[in-house]
């Protein structure tokens, strides 16, 4: 079962709730007891759409949880499952009674497995591998099954870490014995210095010692770490496994974890700058935020997979199967300290990148905006990571405030068309995106909420000002989601805005409340009990269609790196369904004369786009690399596949190559600020470097340009709204 994709990923529509519900006798002694039974009185209670608790739920539950805690089928025997078969019918009784017998049973096995692993991989790592045997892995592990004795276990412990030593035996083996006394393996790399050559790379035979031994320490570590988790860990992820199957953005938060989302929701924390998701055994970066220490560095990018984690100066941890929240408790740490990440990036190499911990700058998660020039003409363009909002204090600092004044000032500076680049927004706040979407229109709905078994609230715009009439274009992509979709289904819905972009955005039509559960306990001697995270509301487009799964669909679709790659709500466990309701009365916009023309006429072009051919091409590569799920362990086989990645890589390097010719400036106010702050100048140049490399942007403009300000009716630009 995947770990709640929304925790890692997007920013939610979400607040912090008072309780609600019912006052209910909450009898027991037993922790773990009280904490099932108020759950699921939540959920039954309070979710949007109520499971039955029943014999299909209980199969869920069931294979959720054994998946979460033994994914990669190296810790348990068939013989474990079918033991814990009898129970696969009755967690939803169990449930019901706050009985955690099957918990219970499991998380006992579990140990005994886990101490039995500890010889088997230390007997495996005894024995040289062989890398000139002709074999192959399914790294597909849903395809396999369990095994059913201490051999077969230990064959597949065998292989699973063969795999796993690969890249490093590579690197060992080209790897010139001066440099490796100045890498985080120095040590490993001086137990060699005894043997017949002291100069040079080192032998085969030295490197698959290295590389093994690199391996078991990793491994080590590792269980060191799973050591020191309590039984309470492993009791939260069964009632998250519960929590999921009502949706994957329901979710319970212990209360370290409770701690680490409200961190999160201020945007502010100390780390590397990089958002991570875990599917199976693999640990990937789904989004880097704008500022940060990756940011910054340029070494990392969306897609890579984080295989290792070593603090500087020290060997290197394997992250590889771990949960995600043990992987980020590595990767994170104070401002200053170096992390070592192994990473085998999207193109398929393998490298070592270390980067400096810091506070990643809650500044770069606002509003920005840039002046466009092409030819005699100037647009303007706005990039709005995500709705943000203080919840404290709502008139402190909110993108629909910030949005307003870059509007005026791209309007002061002449800006003919705008540009909203809402591409990796993940959401925010509900209030911002209404009153953002307020500054395009005149009057009229936004969007359409609904609560379990109530009619729909329509959310309206009620300022008859208009603070921008001009051109718009909207650009999403897989990754925009919920406040994103609900601005961008707006102007769609209106004709106001012509949407460039993925083929569909991420489909994320639900809204979260956050209800702490000591609130709902009286009496309660457990202290901190966390929080629920629930899900209690749908989102509607103005013409009554929902955004869940279906996303929004752009106007001109257009190809990404991401196209083919399973990252939308659609593409999580256990998501709500799609659904329609009745359409909100409004008028659409009558500005445009060419709307649809000009839709068709970008459609053309980017059809005859040859970057966009290579971008799709690109597309197309990744997705059939992830799709090859059976792997060579022979290592003539790997370097070959090594060789085929790194010519690909460089074959669509060019993509970055690109130029739209357009130039870029800051605004006049920013330029004011450059001299006092040379960082910012930096991010910005950057920018406005990437900007230029921007096909999308390039054709955003081309949209402008056939809207043409001679197009609009009315076209005198009316006062900022207040």
């Amino acid at each position: 079962m995947k770990r709640n994709l929304a925790y890692a990923l997007i920013v939610m529509l979400v607040a912090v709730a008072s309780c609600s519900f019912t006052n209910k006798s909450f009898e027991t002694d037993d922790k773990d007891k009280l904490l099932l039974d108020l759950i699921t009185y939540v959920l039954e209670r309070g979710h949007y759409q109520p499971k039955d608790i029943d014999d299909d739920f209980s199969v869920h539950v069931f294979e959720g949880f054994l998946d979460i805690l033994d994914p990669t089928k190296r810790y348990f025997l068939e013989s474990d499952i079918q033991e814990f078969e009898k129970y696969k019918f009755q967690l939803d009784d169990q449930i019901k009674n706050t009985d955690i017998t099957f918990f219970d049973m499991v998380y006992q096995r579990l140990l005994k497995r886990m101490e039995d692993a500890k010889e088997i991989y230390k007997e495996v790592l005894d024995e040289p591998f062989d890398y000139s045997v002709d074999e192959t892995i399914e790294i597909n592990y849903d395809e396999q099954g369990y095994v059913a004795s201490r051999k077969d276990l230990k064959e597949r412990w065998r292989k699973q870490l063969k795999y796993a030593t690969l890249g490093t035996y590579d690197s060992k083996l080209n790897l010139n014995r001066d440099s490796a006394k100045t890498s985080t393996d120095a040590t490993e790399e001086v137990a060699f210095e005894d043997d017949n050559s002291t100069t040079g790379p080192l032998t085969p035979a030295q490197a698959e010692k290295a590389a093994r031994e690199s391996t078991k320490n990793t491994l080590d570590d590792y269980f060191d770490f799973v050591d020191d988790l309590e039984r309470k860990d492993w009791f939260v992820q069964y009632l998250n496994t519960i929590v999921e199957v009502f949706d994957p953005h329901t979710f319970y938060f212990a209360p370290d974890d409770k701690e680490k989302f409200d961190t999160s929701m201020s945007g502010k924390f100390e780390g590397i700058g990089a958002r991570l998701q875990k599917k199976k055994d693999q640990t990937k970066i789904v989004e880097i935020i704008s500022g940060g220490p990756v940011w910054r560095d340029q070494q990392l990018e969306v897609g890579d997979e984080i295989l290792k984690v070593g603090q500087n100066g020290e060997a290197p941890v394997d992250i590889v199967g771990m949960r995600l929240d043990d992987a980020i408790k590595f990767i994170k740490g104070p401002k200053g300290t170096v992390v070592d990440l192994t990473v085998r990036k999207v193109d398929g190499s393998l490298v070592v990148i270390s980067i400096t911990r810091d506070v990643v700058e809650l500044e770069e998660s606002y509003a920005k905006s840039a002046a466009v020039i092409k030819g005699n003409q100037k647009y303007g363009l706005i990039n709005l990571p995500k709705f943000y909002v203080d919840f404290e204090d709502y008139n402190e600092r909110n993108a629909a405030t910030d949005v307003a004044k870059e509007v005026e000032r791209l309007k002061e500076a002449g800006a003919e068309g705008l540009i909203l680049d809402l591409r990796d927004n993940g959401g925010g706040s509900l209030k911002t995106v209404v009153e953002m979407a307020g500054l395009f229109i005149k009057d009229g709905p936004i969007v359409q909420v609904r609560s379990t078994d109530k009619k729909p609230e329509v959310y309206n715009d009620k300022d008859e000002r208009i603070q921008w009439d001009g051109p718009l274009v909207i650009l999403v992509n897989e990754l925009s989601a919920s406040a994103s979709e609900i601005l961008a289904a707006a102007m769609q819905d209106y004709k106001r805005g012509v949407v460039i972009g993925s083929k569909q955005t991420f489909g994320k039509g639900t809204v979260q409340n956050v209800i702490p559960l000591e609130n709902i306990v009286r009496g309660n001697e457990h202290g901190d009990l966390g929080a629920i995270k629930l899900t209690t509301q749908k989102f509607y487009r103005i013409n009554g269609g929902s955004t869940q799964l279906e996303g929004v669909k752009s106007d001109v679709v257009v190809p990404d790196r991401y196209s083919y790659i399973d990252l939308g709500e659609r593409d999580q466990e256990n998501p709500l369904t799609w659904d329609k309701i009745s359409p909100a009365e409004y008028t659409p916009w009558e500005g445009y004369i060419d709307y649809e023309a000009t839709i068709a006429s970008s459609t053309k072009r980017m059809a005859q786009n040859n970057q966009i051919k290579l971008i799709e091409e690109n597309a197309q590569w990744i997705k059939k690399a992830q799709d090859e799920t059976v792997v060579s362990l022979k290592y003539e086989e790997y370097k070959k596949g090594l060789e085929l990645d790194k010519e690909k890589a460089k074959y669509f390097k060019t993509i970055s190559d690109y130029d739209s010719h357009l130039t870029f400036e800051s605004l006049q106010y920013e330029k004011e600020l450059f001299t006092q702050d040379s960082v910012l100048r930096e991010k910005r140049d950057r920018w406005h470097k990437d900007l230029a490399k921007d096909v999308y942007v390039e054709e955003a403009v081309n949209v402008l340009q056939d809207l043409k300000l001679n197009n609009i009716k009315n076209s005198k630009l009316a006062s900022v709204k207040g």
